[in-house]
């Protein structure tokens, strides 16, 4: 169709209401000849004329009056759509669908959605808790949130802060069974490691650490096995194992003085905590806000990952104090 069909029929039925293409013309922001040429369009693509007009007056034919009891409702309802997508786009109001693990959203991510929603009580949170990627597209995820590397082609994602990988053990458990020296020592019968499972595979996951300029994984034999972040970090904070965990909950545990980094120099942080949407532009208003909102608190927070000074100050004093008795 080489005209703009909706176009033409709106010229057409805001010349009857106001008695005159030329106000249409003006009404819509178009010139009055670009208004002529639309109905004449209009016409000719119906095979019927529309309007009697002259210079100073117009008046319906019987197929116009027809057409236009016909096309008038339909035109009104789909200025109410229209009008209610705008608004909609607009209002910080409405569902708000998030994605995210459970080990990232209770502690860095509920702060964030408890003061959203202070903000704007008329945003309905919805909050799916999955370690497991899905597929955004087919969830109507409007942000999601993923510890790892960036997630797949199609969406647009930002990277909010490196997600380091400590081993660390509770004081306890160094008293008991003193600090490996090494990444092949994780490997002796000497000491107790955990271990997590991936929630959609089942497979034992390896640990990562950075060995020189690059990362290396190792399967670490694992005395206990859980696809639960939080059961194992009760595991290692209880002083019956050695665990990888994520910085996002060790850290303030490590500051806390209830865990200590171990092998401070093989912390891997070639992780990334993303934030992921499906568009930079069309956005409703309330996913804009919560978005700057998470980058705001969240993006180089410190309170969720250590510095290296961090990292030797809490490492090096405990190793002095936890050799295994002799």
């Amino acid at each position: 169709m080489a005209f703009n069909e909706l176009r033409a029929v709106a010229t057409f039925i805001k010349a009857v209401e106001l008695g005159s293409l030329r106000q249409a013309a003006t009404s819509q922001g178009i010139t009055p000849q670009a208004a002529s040429l639309s109905l004449s369009q209009l016409e000719a693509h119906l095979g019927v004329r529309l309007i009697h007009r002259t210079t100073r007056s117009l008046s319906l034919t019987e197929e116009g009056r027809a057409f236009l009891e016909a096309a008038q409702p339909g035109l009104a309802t789909l200025q109410r759509a229209l009008h209610g997508a705008r608004r909609g786009r607009d209002e910080i109001a409405g569902p708000l669908r998030i994605a995210a693990p459970r080990s990232i959203m209770l502690p860095m991510l509920w702060p964030v959605l408890e003061e959203f929603c202070r903000r704007y009580p008329e945003v309905e949170p919805d909050v799916q808790l999955d370690d497991r990627i899905g597929n955004w597209v087919e969830d109507r995820i409007d942000v999601g949130f993923r510890a790892g590397s960036p997630p797949a082609e199609g969406v647009v994602a930002r990277r909010l802060l490196p997600i380091q990988l400590i081993v660390c053990a509770a004081p306890r458990y160094l008293q008991r069974h003193g600090a490996p020296s090494s990444i092949d020592e994780l490997l002796s019968s000497q000491h107790r490691c955990s271990g997590f499972r991936h929630p959609a595979t089942g497979k034992l996951m390896s640990w990562d650490f950075k060995v020189g300029d690059e990362i290396v994984s190792r399967t670490i034999p694992a005395r206990l096995c859980t696809n639960d972040v939080e059961l194992e970090e009760k595991a290692v904070l209880a002083g019956e194992f050695i665990g990888q965990l994520v910085g996002v909950s060790a850290a303030p545990l490590i500051r806390a003085g209830l865990l200590v980094p171990l092998l401070i120099d093989h912390v891997a942080e070639h992780l990334g905590l993303y934030a992921y949407y499906g568009s930079r532009l069309a956005q409703p208003a309330r996913v804009r806000a919560f978005i700057d909102l998470a980058v705001e608190r969240v993006a180089g927070n410190r309170e969720f990952f250590l510095t290296a000074q961090e990292l030797r100050q809490h490492g090096a004093g405990q190793r002095r104090r936890s050799k295994k008795p002799g």
